[in-house]
């Protein structure tokens, strides 16, 4: 059950809200991006399955976490100075070469020399963050690598038949239809500093993002679950922008709520933030928005560029209207 007294009660305007971001890659960083324009308080919890180019490489032969979308994050929440900038420019380095070195981000080396150095991930993104100035935490979701794998409906398949794909890189580009995905190891021990952020959040952000690849192994993670389900904090769920090819073709935006009901039907979340122009069907969010116990928000979120992206401006003053909403209600109750 979650907790009755919300940690945002005491909290006097929406800069001082401590909040938590869930997700990985690209869609983690366009949240990130826009966070930092609300909050000067801004945490994100990272998914650690990625087995795919640089991150995958350094994974297979040195047996750590893969770096790329902690690499990410952190980039996304630089400080906003020439020193900031400057080294997060080296993070996103790539080399292009003809030897071993091909494709390396330089960020995803330096995060694996600092753990080697520390012997502890947690200490060593904290490091890395001193380093660009970070506005905010990176911790990863698990303690341990983990491993994605999916039962996928081919199109050209037995209906009744699943085919397995596993590994995160292969998950995110099948031609098929994913219809459940689970995590290797089952229940990965879940990074105690994670956990401990989400049970003093005031508000928790899951998603956009690969659907199954990078939100919604969150909800696989014991420890992160339970988190999700017992904490104080507000959940809001920020829709995409558009259906990914292979993980989520000819999903409408009610379909990503149904499938976060399958795999956490007690959870509630109290804002859906949708982009008109990715909604489908107005009637059959309101419904599904409805079933999860929220209240939905519709901005236009997108870039206008007609490219599924978010715009880091427009994404802020999103969570600013979802975080000033529910402080106006709190106010209202009080009086």
């Amino acid at each position: 059950m979650r907790a009755t007294a919300p940690a945002w009660l005491g909290a006097a305007r929406p800069d001082a809200l401590r909040v938590v971001a869930l997700g990985g890659g690209h869609g983690l960083a366009a949240t990130l991006a826009a966070l930092r324009h609300v909050t000067r308080d801004v945490t994100a919890v990272v998914t650690v399955a990625d087995d795919g180019g640089s991150s995958g490489r350094l994974r297979q032969e040195l047996g750590v976490l893969p770096p790329g979308d902690l690499r990410m994050a952190l980039s996304a929440l630089c400080d906003e100075s020439e020193w900031g900038h400057i080294w997060r420019d080296v993070l996103q380095h790539r080399f292009a070469s003809d030897g071993p070195l091909n494709g390396h981000a330089v960020g995803n080396l330096l995060i694996v020399a600092v753990w080697e150095l520390l012997g502890d991930s947690v200490a060593g993104l904290d490091l890395i963050g001193q380093l660009l100035g970070s506005r905010g935490r990176v911790l990863p979701m698990a303690s341990v690598p983990l491993e994605i794998e999916a039962d996928v409906e081919l199109p050209n398949g037995p209906a009744d038949q699943a085919t397995l794909v596993r590994g995160q890189s292969r998950v995110a580009v099948t031609s098929g239809r994913v219809t459940k995905v689970r995590l290797l190891p089952e229940e990965p021990p879940a990074c105690e500093e994670a956990v401990a952020s989400i049970m003093g959040a005031d508000w928790v952000i899951l998603g956009p993002g690969s659907w199954y690849t990078s939100v919604m192994p969150h909800l696989l993670v014991p420890g992160i679950a339970r988190a999700l389900h017992e904490t104080s904090a507000r959940l809001a769920l920020t829709l995409n922008l558009a259906p990914q090819q292979g993980e989520t073709d000819g999903f409408s935006a009610a379909d990503h709520l149904r499938s976060l009901r399958e795999y956490a039907p007690d959870l509630k979340v109290d804002v859906v933030i949708a982009d008109p122009g990715a909604v489908e069907d107005l009637d059959d969010l309101s419904a599904a928005v409805e079933d999860v116990g929220g209240a939905m928000l519709l901005r236009q979120v997108s870039a206008g560029d007609g490219t599924p992206h978010h715009d880091t401006l427009r994404l802020a003053a999103a969570y600013r209207d979802a975080f000033d909403r529910f402080l106006s209600d709190v106010g209202e109750r009080s009086r």
